[in-house]
């Protein structure tokens, strides 16, 4: 029952932003905290940032602290990441992350960066 849906990927140049969302159902969302994972061709994949359930406390990978923020609307069953001043390296698919005694997975929305 539970879906998680990733949107708003896309290709932008090196400097700009990108807002993603995750769409949540079959959970009552508020209870969980979140995360965002991303993964590049050919590399592992690697956890980006996380919030809890009321959005109080966030944890951001170093790579992007200071350039991502995450955030959640738990009357939308939805959460963010707000991505500013993109680079090249964050070029990835990006996942949305759930564990609710097994762990569950968007299907991923894909981040080009590149000039």
């Amino acid at each position: 029952q539970v879906q998680l849906v990733e949107s708003g990927g896309g290709l932008v140049q090196p400097g700009g932003s990108l807002r993603l969302s995750c769409a949540a159902s079959g959970l009552t969302f508020s209870n969980y905290a979140m995360s965002w994972y991303r993964q590049a061709p050919g590399k592992e994949r690697d956890l980006v940032a996380t919030i809890s359930r009321s959005g109080g406390n966030t944890n951001y990978d170093d790579s992007v602290k200071g350039r991502f923020t995450i955030s959640r609307d738990n009357a939308k069953n939805t959460m963010y990441l707000q991505m500013n001043s993109l680079k090249p390296e964050d070029t990835a698919v990006y996942y949305c992350y759930v564990q609710i005694i097994r762990a569950y997975w968007g299907q991923g929305t894909q981040v080009t960066v590149s000039s």
